[in-house]
């Protein structure tokens, strides 16, 4: 079962999940005073999610320029803080993403192939730009680990759409 797509241009269900970072916690969703690009990852058990991250956290420095980078997993604190001990990211790493809001963010969500996979539902990957006032600007979803975006090409475009106030698309 799919979700909804979810509605570019309307404010996006508050939501916090737990987090590795000083804070302890981050809210995606309020009002704040910066943009926010939301990466949802797979967890511990994917290869190719670290390997996606891996590249986000090298061009972090001109990401975090620009705007906020909150990743989440639907991954334990045990798993979560496994990857960050064994890759360093730079990044907030948060965890703990639930069905609910899975659903919510209109995401693919999968059953594991195996327990060596993982042994509960997770979400399959997916990017999304909030606007300092909550609304959601912009979203990229795949069924599947293989599919991601460019992250040079997804900044240079987020640094025009932020620098030129674009509007969202893809709503007629």
């Amino acid at each position: 079962m799919s979700s909804a797509k979810p509605n570019v241009g309307a404010k996006i269900e508050e939501m916090s999940f737990p987090s590795l970072g000083e804070s302890g916690s981050v809210t995606v969703g309020q009002a704040k005073d910066r943009w926010t690009m939301l990466f949802v990852y797979r967890g511990k058990h994917c290869p190719r999610c670290k390997r996606f991250l891996n590249k986000l956290n090298a061009a972090y420095p001109a990401w975090s320029d620009v705007m906020d980078v909150v990743v989440v997993s639907s991954d334990t604190k045990e798993k979560a803080a496994a990857d960050l001990e064994e890759f360093g990211w730079d990044f907030e790493l948060c965890y703990g993403l639930t069905v609910a809001q899975m659903r919510s963010l209109g995401l693919y969500v999968s059953e594991p192939l195996s327990e060596a996979e993982t042994t509960d539902l997770f979400a399959e990957p997916g990017a999304f730009a909030i606007r300092p006032d909550g609304t959601l600007m912009l979203v990229d979803i795949s069924n599947g680990p293989a599919a991601r975006p460019d992250l040079e090409e997804l900044l240079d475009g987020m640094k025009f759409n932020i620098s030129n106030d674009r509007p969202v698309r893809g709503t007629a």
